[in-house]
Parts: C-alpha cells; structure tokens; sequence
C-alpha cells in the first residue's frame, strides 16, 4: 500500500515523458523514483559488447522489477544473487535466465532450496565448512560448480574494500579448489576488488593471483569470476573509461594463460543501473540556506554519507521560474534525527522555496536497495521517465 498522503501509481499511469510531466501528473509530496529504462537498456548493451564472457548482473544493487526489466531487454541472462528471496524473484520473473548463488555464506535450508527448488547450481565458499554444507545440502555435489572467492587486497582508488568479511588467501582458496575437484565437483574461483573501483590495475592484479592459486590447486576450473566494482560516475569522480578496465582483463586473462573452455564471468551492478534512475524530492520547508526534503539518508541517500559521492541535482517549480543565479543549500532529511543530514552542499536557484522539487540524480544504485523504514519514511513510489537526466542537464525547470 502507498505511504500516507501518497497516491497510487498504477501500471498504466507511471510513464511519463519527462520528470515536469511527473509534477505535473502527480504534484507527488512523496518521494518518486524516477527510472529511465533506455539508459540502462544501453548499459547493458555495451557492457555485454565489451566484456570478454558472460556478465551477470548484482540484483542487490537495485532489484527493483522496473530495473530488472530493463537490463533484461539490453541481453543480461544471468544474475548474480546473494538470497533466496533473490533468487526466486529472478527465476519467476525470468524462467530462461541464470541464477548463481554468490554470498560465500549461506543456511542450510536456503542452500537446499536453491538446489532443488530453482536449480541453481553455482554456489559461492571461501571456507571449509561451507563447502562440506554445500555437498550435504546438494546430495554431494556432483552436477554442481562449486566456485572458491578469492581474498584481493585493498586498492587505494576503490571506495569500499571487500576482501575483510569474505574471501580465501590464494594459499587457503587453491585447497578449497582441490578439495571440492577431490569430492567431484566442477569448480570456479572468484574475486571482487571492491566497489566503485577507480583503478583499472586492479583487475590485473588480482587476476595474478587467482592464476596463481589456480596453478598451486592443480585444478582446471571451468569458471573465473572477476567480480563487479566497475564505477558509475558522479560528480566528484575522474574515471578511466569502461575501455580501460575491459583491456586491463583481457592483458591479465592473457598473462594466467587460462585454458579456452574456462567460461569468464563478472558481476557488474553499479555501472550497469547508477545513471538509470533519479529521484524526485520536495523541498517542505526553507531555513536560510537549509532546505527541508522528504527523503535523506535513511532512504536513497545513504552513500552519500558511506562514501562521500556526490550528486548532480535540479530544481523543478510548478508555477513560476526558478531564478537563474544558484547558491549551496544544505539538504536536511525528514526524520527527526538530527543526522539525517546531506554531507555535500547542492548548487541549486536562490530563491528554492517549500514546494518546489528537487531532482537528484545518479541514484540508481544502492538507493531505493537499501532504504528503510525509519520514522515511517521509505520512497516506494517508482515512474518512468524519458528524458534527459540532470547529470547531462541541471538547469532548472519551469513545469
């Protein structure tokens, strides 16, 4: 059910030709993704072309049915999946498409599930007793790819390191590859580099160390998975272009010189859904150069605050024109905690009032994914959208 005061967006009334169109449509005092599924069709597209294998894409980055809909008609097939709950919303929506069950940590229950229910047959381990629970859960795993996650060091140029919680140090993840070949399973390795990878390099380098466990296992795996971590673009990010990090695995598959039947595999989300999606706030209330909005960092604007990126944003304004000269405004979230708080300042008109809108931008990753309830605030109003997003226009607009 929509939250209070929200109106209800059906099927055949959440497209739109432009966000003005939004305002004008819905004059929402909610929150409102806005999804433009032409950006992210082509995301896909050119990610598939360049990518030397099979791209699944990163479901928790953005699960949502409009976005997943999307990057189906752009050619992803597969799906990297940490849940079962992920894995049934992909294998119901999408019965054709590939399920690959990726956390190296998973119940016994779900893992039985997983097998028999929705025949997934990759499973994730970076230790001893996950793999013994994956052979006890499968009935031994002899049709199964039981793929080892590899632990890669941190990178300076990388917003989050992954390798603290999961992964295997080579010496450890070669005798997981032995010991799963031993008992009769396919096996794979795996890495990630970390998310919002700025360093191309990276890759590389981690791929030397797989070639290196894989040479100290004595196993030939049938799979390689480099991970996701490709980065979106946001204001304050300067990023070698999908090209370089597309070359710099092609050099380090070749360096490993891994055997022609090794399928690649990688687990884009971020690059693949960040510039698909705005949001549409509403400024409730003007304090100076403070800004009250309806949504903040318990909802979409999370990392903004976990790592600092920053957003590109406009101002909508019903009636009237917003003026042309811009000054910083803190944006203030609508709960009652006092952090809910923007950490970057948003260049927006001088004369921003209660009422106007707030488009911001780049928000199709990790956003609506990891919102919460708090206070009794979650956007969940979702629309389509056909415009140009604020990222390649940010003047303000007169709707």
């Amino acid at each position: 059910m929509p939250a209070s005061g929200q109106i209800a967006v059906s099927k055949s009334n959440r497209k739109f030709p432009d966000t003005a169109a939004v305002v004008m449509a819905l004059k929402p005092s909610y929150p409102v993704y806005c999804v433009r599924p032409e950006i992210l069709e082509r995301a896909a597209r050119r990610f598939v072309a360049q990518f030397p294998g099979t791209v699944l894409y990163a479901v928790k980055c953005n699960p949502h049915p409009m976005v997943l809909k999307a990057l189906h008609k752009g050619g992803i097939r597969h799906f990297d999946t940490a849940s079962l709950p992920e894995i049934a919303q992909i294998s119901e929506a999408y019965p054709e498409a590939t399920a690959y069950f990726m956390h190296p940590v998973k119940s016994r229950a779900v893992i039985k599930s997983a097998y028999t229910v929705y025949g997934v047959r990759h499973f994730v381990i970076d230790h001893e007793d996950e793999l013994a629970k994956v052979l006890d859960e499968t009935g031994g795993g002899r049709d199964i790819v039981v793929v080892v996650r590899l632990a890669t060091p941190p990178d300076e140029g990388t917003l989050y390191h992954l390798a603290a919680k999961f992964g295997a140090e080579p010496g450890h993840a070669a005798a997981l590859l032995r010991e799963a070949g031993r008992r009769g399973c396919a096996t794979g390795l795996a890495f990630h580099v970390g998310s919002q990878c700025g360093n191309p390099a990276a890759y590389g380098e981690a791929l030397g160390l797989a070639g290196e466990a894989i040479a100290q296992a004595g196993v030939d795996p049938v799979c390689l998975d480099v991970g996701g971590g490709f980065p979106a673009a946001y204001l304050n990010t300067d990023l070698p272009p999908l090209e370089d990090y597309m070359a710099a695995i092609r050099a380090g598959l070749k360096e490993i010189k891994l055997k022609p039947a090794v399928e690649v595999l990688c687990e884009p989300g971020r690059a693949l859904t960040a510039p698909g999606s705005s949001l549409l706030t509403q400024v409730q209330l003007r304090k100076g150069n403070q800004l009250y909005i309806n949504d903040g960092i318990y909802g979409s604007l999370s990392e903004m605050v976990q790592v600092g990126i920053q957003l590109p944003a406009r101002l909508i304004r019903l009636n009237g024109t917003p003026a042309e000269e811009t000054e910083p405004f803190i944006l203030n979230g609508p709960t009652c905690d006092s952090l809910d708080v923007l950490p970057e300042k948003f260049p927006l008109p001088v004369d921003a009032r209660e009422g106007d809108w707030i488009e911001i931008d780049n928000l199709g990753a990790y956003s609506n994914a990891l919102s919460t309830r708090f206070n009794g605030f979650q956007p969940e109003t979702f629309v389509e959208v056909h415009d140009a997003p604020p990222q390649e226009d940010d003047s303000p607009i007169a709707a």
